[in-house]
């Protein structure tokens, strides 16, 4: 039965998709996938995220000099997934009970699972109608920035964007590390030597090719890591201060 699962098949066939078709996705199908993002579960019932809509196609390519990806701007519904605790913070004080902890840190970050649990909902219903989807970390490369662009107010702040469209191409499925590397029994499992452990893996990376640059194979996962570490983003590792001048609070308490 498990095996006839369509829905269950389309997770294990997920692949991103960063290239769509000219086709604009049906108003009553994306008013449905906003009724899934409406039903998706949310912190004691708080619904605390928003989603921003991104119409405006000079808008897009702003975001996506942010993101550095120049298909951000064609794709043809570009969503923003927020944090979004300005709502709840006025509705205390319409209710004469301004509450300060609307800022602290148990608020955003349960406000900013509940983006990220919204996002992936919307992706496996897009999925399953064979809408294409790609998540777009990569907005906060300059958190700030986006805050400016989208005119965000105090406590609010952006999570992950994600484009949907109709596929215009058929990437590979790309390798994953086998799962005992990731799920342990009771306690943490650590290993001896991880280079040993995911060699295979290493080279099973080294024949997948990534429609971005689909003339060249990826380098090994590793390699991968190690790049990753030694290329962080300055305005990435800051970006708890932007956090923070969105109004958020990092009261520690002893």
């Amino acid at each position: 039965m498990i095996e006839k699962n369509e829905m269950i098949q389309q997770q294990l066939s997920h692949r991103t998709i960063r290239e769509f078709t000219d086709e604009s996705i049906p108003e009553e199908v994306f008013e449905k996938l906003m009724e899934v993002a409406r039903r998706t579960a949310t912190s004691n019932g708080m619904q605390a995220s928003s989603i921003i809509c991104i119409t405006d196609n000079e808008i897009k390519k702003e975001i996506s000099k942010v993101c550095k990806q120049e298909y951000v701007a064609r794709a043809p519904e570009l969503l923003i997934f927020i944090v979004d605790l300005y709502r709840n913070s006025h509705i205390a004080k319409e209710k004469n009970s301004v509450e300060e902890s609307a800022k602290d840190m148990d608020n955003f970050f349960s406000a900013f699972t509940d983006a990220c649990i919204t996002c992936q909902n919307i992706v496996n219903a897009a999925e399953a109608i064979h809408l294409g989807t790609v998540y777009l970390g990569s907005i906060l490369n300059d958190s700030e920035k986006i805050c400016e662009i989208l005119q965000l107010p105090q406590l609010t702040f952006p999570v992950v964007g994600l484009g949907i469209g109709y596929p215009n191409q058929n990437p590979q499925l790309k390798p994953r590390m086998d799962m005992k590397y990731r799920v342990f029994e009771n306690k943490y499992t650590i290993f001896d030597n991880y280079l040993e452990e995911l060699k295979d893996y290493d080279e099973e990376m080294r024949t997948y090719y990534d429609l971005r640059d689909a003339n060249k194979r990826v380098d090994s996962f590793s390699n991968q890591v190690v790049a990753k570490f030694n290329n962080a983003n300055p305005k990435r590792q800051g970006i708890l201060n932007i956090v923070k001048k969105m109004g958020f609070d990092f009261h520690i308490n002893n």
